[in-house]
């Protein structure tokens, strides 16, 4: 299907969903961007595979049944049936469309423990809920783990019974539990599927095994310490033993932060015994006083300098304050690194030179504007090179170690509607670039822009253009007529 499918672009489908764009697809099926006006979604996607591969109507039944689901990490589907292309018998089904998948965030980077976990919560919530209906994901894998609105979901097309023979129309791979070849599909499965879509979410790499009977998978070296043991016992080739989607729940919902997860025993060492404070020796209880109080002499007399040069330039006060208490204040900080270290000897006093006669009053310069970066935690200035418009420019704050898993840049465009007042009323991801992670942290900022009131139009659109490295993150706005 992979080489026919695109040549079904404009195509209708039973004559109300049109095939406008072709999204992705393999030898099994293909999806289009479409539309579904009978469920007032101006924008969906519309799954499509051969009936003559598939039980059609089981198949069916299956997708009638995840339609009645409503979860908020559930894809919706709105719509199935059969249809005709080119001669053969498929069958569709119309669901939400997502704005990116995990399959497509990994071939550029990997997640970061705290991403890792950040996913995990709200797909284990869908298992959870679906687990507790008797039914199972199915499919488990970085192409089912999606994103829309900024919120993570897991397909639902997938969505079997449990206890049901496994009959995909896709071959069998990695993400499947050994049980599946000749077994039947369980929740046990789907934890099997979440272990090793968890391995390659952050390492990019799958686990393996030496051969079918090794109970222990070989893991990446890269896997962060704080995932192993979790992640051995969701691939544990004894169903029974597998933790349920309420365990693994309960685990990272126990642990704010993922790197407190439980470790394996084999790494755990006991804590060396604690150490006693080392005891001061009399002279250095009798030497830190004595340069404290060094420290407090000069301070004052930079202090008595400043007041007569004052006193004696009053035409220079600003700039001669200013003067004094740089050295002031190198003095005190010196002191006060002095008393934490003895041995290091105090500096003279900067000497205070008074300024010519003839010499003009230096006048203070405002600092020349800079762009807005993310790497200070001052509050977010308009851009240098910005429009006038643009009143505030909100510059994404992300966490050094969600930067330093950046290779090169990434670039996530927002389309802003601003209000005649300036304000934004929504925001768009035009490019949402290849992370989730930081399309989310882009457009949670692009909404917090403020612009210029504009008394001629009630909105505006404005496209802001963010760029993030290993360094920070910076924006840049272009109206959009």
């Amino acid at each position: 299907m992979t080489e026919v499918s695109p040549k079904w672009q404009s195509e209708v489908i039973n004559g109300v969903y049109p095939l406008r764009r072709y999204l992705s697809g393999s030898d099994h099926s293909a999806i289009f961007l479409t539309e579904c006006k009978a469920q007032d979604v101006a924008t969906a996607a519309i799954k499509i595979v051969p009936a003559e591969r598939a039980l059609p109507e089981a198949q069916l039944s299956h997708w009638i049944t995840a339609a009645g689901l409503s979860h908020p990490h559930l894809i919706r589907l709105f719509d199935a049936g059969r249809c005709q292309l080119g001669g053969r018998q498929f069958l569709f089904v119309v669901m939400e469309h997502a704005e990116q998948t995990l399959s497509q965030v990994l071939p550029h980077r990997p997640l970061t423990p705290d991403e890792a976990q950040e996913m995990l919560l709200p797909a284990l919530d869908a298992l959870a809920f679906l687990h507790g209906r008797n039914l199972v994901q199915g499919g488990l894998k970085p192409t089912n783990f999606l994103v829309v609105n900024d919120q993570l979901k897991l397909a639902s097309d997938t969505v079997r019974p449990a206890g049901e023979p496994r009959a995909s129309i896709a071959k069998a791979s990695l993400y499947h539990p050994p049980e599946a070849k000749n077994g039947r599909l369980s929740p046990a499965g789907d934890i099997w599927g979440l272990g090793v879509t968890v391995v390659e979410a952050l390492t990019q790499c799958l686990p393996a095994w030496p051969d079918e009977r090794s109970e222990t998978a070989c893991l990446p070296t890269t896997l962060p310490l704080a995932f192993v043991d979790t992640v051995q016992r969701c691939l544990s080739h004894d169903p029974a033993r597998r933790p349920t989607a309420t365990d693994l729940q309960a685990q990272f919902k126990r642990t704010p932060d993922a790197s407190v997860v439980s470790v394996p025993q084999a790494v755990v060492r006991e804590a060396p015994a604690p150490v006693a404070p080392a005891q001061e020796s009399p002279k250095e209880r009798l030497l830190v006083p004595t340069i404290v109080a060094v420290a407090v002499l000069v301070l004052l007399v930079a202090v008595w300098a400043g007041l007569r040069l004052f006193q004696s330039h009053p035409g220079t006060r600003q700039s001669t304050s200013s003067t004094v208490q740089a050295p002031a204040q190198q003095t005190a900080a010196a002191a006060a690194a002095t008393a934490q270290n003895p041995e290091t000897p105090l500096p003279a006093p900067p000497e205070v030179s008074a300024p010519s006669a003839g010499a003009k009053p230096v006048q203070s310069k405002p600092a020349p504007p800079r762009s807005v970066s993310g790497k200070s935690n001052q509050p977010a200035q308009p851009l240098a090179d910005a429009s006038p418009s643009v009143v505030h420019a909100q510059i994404p704050n992300v966490p050094r170690s969600a930067r330093h898993t950046i290779r090169g840049h990434i670039k996530v465009a927002v389309l802003v509607i601003v209000d005649r007042s300036g304000n934004v009323i929504d925001a768009l991801l035009e490019n949402p670039g290849p992370s989730w992670y930081f399309a989310r942290q882009a457009r949670e900022a692009a909404r917090k822009w403020k612009f210029a009131p504009a008394d001629e139009q009630d909105s505006r659109q404005w496209l802001l253009r963010f760029d993030f490295n290993r360094k920070g993150a910076t924006g840049h706005a272009t109206p959009r007529s």
